[in-house]
């Protein structure tokens, strides 16, 4: 987490939590991990798009502020696997309503609404 503290307004925590799940790629493979362990090149498939050294990076953030776990299995070639930890399942509900306003407000809209509203 880049603080440690925050001296702010009341919408410190919106901050803080923004903080830990922002980034083009985490939020895409927090959501992906909802359905349970995936290997890094399934999340990398259904994440789409991202270079692996930058999903790397960002899983590694991920694990760093607690909200993944990742398990490397001893076997050749190498094993790894990612999940969500107790905590990263308890953004369940804010991924799942993030999904249902992204399918309502984000994706309905023609671009040009999106820039005019």
């Amino acid at each position: 987490m880049k603080f440690e503290r925050y001296d702010c307004s009341n919408a410190c925590p919106v901050a803080a939590s923004l903080e830990l799940i922002g980034g083009k790629w985490k939020g895409m493979s927090l959501y992906h991990l909802l359905g349970g362990k995936k290997r890094f090149n399934e999340l990398k498939r259904n994440v789409g798009g991202v270079t692996q050294r930058m999903l790397t990076k960002q899983l590694r953030e991920l694990e760093r502020d607690g909200l993944i776990s990742r398990h490397v299995y001893a076997e050749v070639p190498p094993k790894v696997e990612y999940c969500l930890t107790a905590k990263g399942k308890s953004l369940r509900p804010i991924l799942l309503a993030l999904e249902k306003w992204g399918a309502r407000h984000a994706l309905s809209k023609a671009p040009s609404q999106v820039n005019s509203a």
